[in-house]
This record gives C-alpha cells, structure tokens and sequence, in this order.
C-alpha cells in the first residue's frame, strides 16, 4: 500500500517530510505515527492507516514535496497472510543499530527517540531556520513529541525576541519550495524591483509564500466588491463595562468586541444564507452548517484562520470561550489540520490596530469575508420622539469584501444591515447573564 502526502488544510499544495519514525523493515500498527509533516499551517503527525511492514521509503527526511507524492510502501498483514511463504530475501535488511531487532516497536521507538539529543532530534526545516536565526536549540522550548522543537516553536520564539526588543524579527527563509503561480507570472517590463546597495532583502518564508499565492489567486477567481456600515457598538460597550471585570477574573481573557460580533453575524447568515456559501465549478454551494473562520495573526509573520466550528449553535459565552482557544493553539503551532478546514465565512479583525476600514482578500472558496475594525468615540445623533439629540458613542466600522458572482450589492447590504441592527439593539447584557 502507498502512503501519500496528505491534504493539510484546504490551500495546502505540499508540506515537508520532517521525520521518518520508522524505517524499512519495521512493523507499524494502524494508526501508530510513521511520519510528521510541516507545512506553512500546522505541523503534524501523520499514523499509518493500516497495520503491517513498513517495505520502502520513498522520500527521505527534509525533502519538500506536492500533496498526493507517494511517501513509503506499507506491506498490510492481509497481504502477507495471503502471499507465498516468507523467506528471509522478503524483509529489507535492518540497520546494524542493536536497536533494531525483532521486538522493535512503539514503546522501543519511543524510548530510542527520547534518547536522542536535542541536536539530533531537530528536523532539517527546523535546523535551517535556527540557523538563519542565529539560535541554539536550547535556546527554543520545543512542544513536539518528547519535547522536540517545531517549526513553529521557532518562530514564535523569534517573534517573541523581536517584541521583547522593541525591534521587528529577524526575518527567516522557510524551506524551500517550488514556484506558486503568483510567482511565475509575467510582470511588465519594468515592474520586478532590484535591490540597491542600502537595501535589505528579506526571503519570504513558508507561511508568507502560502498566503501571498492564496490572496492573488483569490483576487484572480472573484469579483470582489466591498461594501460597509457604521455601527454603534453602545449596548455592546454597556455590556463589557459591566460584566467585564467579573468575566476576567472569571474566564482568564479579555472579554473583546470580537465574540458579540461573530454573535450577530450568525444570526445574520441563518437569514441570508447565500453570504454562507463556496463557490462550485458552477454553481453556488450554500450551507446549512456555520462554521466561522477566524483570521489570527502570527506575530506579523502570516496569518491563519482556525475554524469555530457550529459557530451557531454556540451562546455567546461558547463563542467567546472557542474564539479564544483556537487562537492560542493558533499562536502556540499547536493547530491540528481539521481546524483549518471547512470554514463557510471568515472574520478578520484589524479593530486592535485601530483601523478605520480595511477590504479584506476572500478567503477562498468562500464567498464573503467581513473585517472588523477599531471602534473609536464619535458623536452620533440620536432619534427620538421629543427630538434629536448628540451622544458620544462606541463606533466601528465593518466592512465585508463578498463575490460579486455569488449574490448582488443589495443582499449583502441587506446581511450587513441585519448584521448592525443585532448589534445595536440586541440585549447583550442579558446574554451575558
């Protein structure tokens, strides 16, 4: 049986075979690791899907390659039961580690993997970015398997350096990987910079490449048109002020304005249900299902956006307490591939930079992404029956960039109308209890 390169996250198009756990010749059971992957998103350990011999190795440690690339063989045990009778030509010769024997299993693989030092226990992609980055292992906790460093524990630890300092990171050169498309095309003539003498060129890592070939071929696919709306954020402000204090000393978290928004948007997408769609070949793929993608910076070194899954079915307390976990797995590396799938709408949220308005990249094959920017005092007038009067109120703006094949302007301001009206008017104090 081949074992390939999996699908990672839906805009995946390769990872890195990072570690190999078994070698030609061993036995592996069904879903015991054989393999860790890294790609731009997460890095992971991948089980073998059956139970069996692990007969070849097809690509070796440190070596980028497509998804779908056949990895190893795994002869199953239905296989062996059904051929001829062994010989002792049918099994690849085992190293002449004393390690390996006949009794070589998990529990021993394990053991022999804790024993190694921390140099020998990094994978190429994590050396090279050391490297670059002027590190020593042990300068960088790691969070993989038996305390292995990752990936991702070395950029966060450099993202990390870069704040302490008050300084940007050092940049870091990921893997190397084959041209994108956003690459490859033809610029005119002219238009490919150089770099002068008093220039500083920075290599675009993994998770840079990946988003910037996503986000140009998602402008090549829709027909993006943006659209946005003022809200007065003063009875979700009432709400904060209120409750908030209690909800942190409480909740561990800032209660912020992102989980009343996501709230509402649910509310909004359960009425107009074609803003929570993909795009087919061609036809639009409208689902029942809300699962909300949220946009989660990564110490300005690229962005992911883990899915709140049912996002609908979720109170706001739910919300706010799944919006917070999926960012700190985020920011932590910990990610597993399935909360990067499946999302039906996404959520980028600028408003702690204070932003005025941001037209957010559809993050494909979605139809519609709504940026959330800062909320700021303004005067506002307020309607009433003796006459109008001027508050200073809580206001932001949000700003949704939606497919314009998918639905017409007047639907989708029709969503972010409905949208406003929730977040206006709804009893958020209530909500929070």
């Amino acid at each position: 049986m081949n074992i390939v390169m999996p699908q990672l996250g839906e805009t995946v198009l390769e990872g890195v075979v990072s570690v190999w756990y078994k070698k030609p010749g061993d036995r592996i059971a069904a879903d015991e690791s054989l393999f860790e992957v890294e790609t731009e998103k997460v890095s992971t350990e991948i089980p073998s899907p059956v139970a069996g011999v692990v007969r070849e190795i097809l690509v070796p440690a440190g070596k980028t390659v497509a998804v779908g690339t056949a990895l190893a063989v795994i002869e199953t045990e239905s296989a062996q039961a059904t051929s001829a009778a062994p010989t002792p030509s049918v099994a690849a010769p085992a190293p002449a580690s004393a390690s390996a024997g006949p009794g070589s299993g998990a529990g021993e693989r394990h053991s022999r993997i804790l024993a190694r030092s921390a140099q020998q226990m990094l994978s190429p992609v994590v050396r090279r970015l050391l490297g670059e980055a002027g590190l020593q292992p042990q300068d960088v906790r790691g969070s993989g398997r038996g305390g292995r460093i990752t990936r991702e524990d070395v950029l966060a630890h450099i993202a990390r350096a870069g704040q302490g300092s008050g300084q940007a990171p050092k940049p870091v050169n990921g893997s190397a990987a084959p041209a994108q498309n956003w690459e490859r095309a033809p610029a005119p003539s002219g238009e490919i910079a150089q770099a002068g003498p008093d220039d500083r060129i920075v290599p675009l890592n993994r998770i840079r490449k990946a988003t910037a070939a996503h986000m140009v071929r998602s402008l090549a696919t829709s027909p993006h048109t943006l659209q946005a709306v003022e809200v007065d954020f003063h009875r979700v402000e009432e709400a904060r002020r209120a409750k908030g204090p209690e909800w942190k000393a409480r909740e561990g978290y800032t209660l912020s304005y992102l989980p009343f928004i996501c709230t509402a948007v649910c509310t909004a997408l359960a009425e107009f249900p074609h803003v929570n769609a993909s795009f087919g070949r061609e036809e639009l793929i409208v689902h029942k299902r809300i699962h909300l993608g949220i946009a989660v910076d990564l110490g300005f070194d690229g962005l992911v956006a883990p899915v709140v899954r049912d996002a609908n079915l979720r109170n706001l307390r739910g919300i706010a307490a799944e919006i917070q976990r999926v960012v700190e797995r985020a920011r932590a590396g910990a990610l597993q591939p399935d909360e990067l799938k499946g999302g039906t709408y996404t959520i980028s949220n600028s408003g702690s930079f204070g932003t005025l308005i941001t037209a957010p990249i559809i993050n494909q094959p979605q139809v519609a992404i709504l940026s959330t920017d800062g909320v700021t005092k303004k005067p506002v007038v307020i309607e009433a029956a003796g006459g109008d009067a001027i508050a200073v109120r809580p206001v932001g703006v949000l700003a949704q960039s939606f497919d314009h094949r998918a639905f017409d302007g007047a639907y989708s301001a029709a969503f972010l109308r409905r949208v406003k009206q929730e977040l206006e008017q709804r009893n958020w104090l209530a909500e929070i209890g």
